[in-house]
């Protein structure tokens, strides 16, 4: 199996920019990637899902006009680009890989990385 590598986090202040990478060489290969977060005492929740022709899928009405993912099997890499951050997306930030179709159920996805910070603060 190849692990998943998350990256890009860190702090930011409300109404600033990260872009996350989401790096291995699955990408490039027949699966849906999806992202996911877990918030301080929260469950995991998930926020987006691209297929392996493009097709995206977002959540949350909230995070619909804000975040935005995209994949490039090039770079073997997927990205979750995320505008005008609030405090309530302060989490820990995953992806990982589907077989078949893409769903909202995360039980079938698998390849998770350890994550990325994303702190949310002035």
């Amino acid at each position: 199996q190849v692990q998943l590598v998350e990256s890009g986090g860190g702090l930011v202040q409300p109404g600033g920019s990260l872009r996350l990478s989401c790096a291995g060489s699955i990408i490039s290969e027949n699966y849906c990637i999806g992202w996911f977060r877990q918030g301080p005492g929260k469950e995991r929740e998930v926020i987006a899902f691209i297929s392996q022709s493009g097709l995206a899928s977002y959540f949350l009405d909230s995070m619909k006009g804000r975040f935005t993912v995209s994949r490039d099997s090039a770079k073997n890499t997927a990205y979750l680009q995320m505008a005008n951050l609030k405090p309530a997306d302060t989490a820990v930030y995953y992806c990982a890989a589907k077989r078949y179709l893409c769903s909202s159920d995360i039980a079938g996805y698998f390849g998770w990385g350890q994550g990325t910070q994303v702190t949310v603060s002035s």
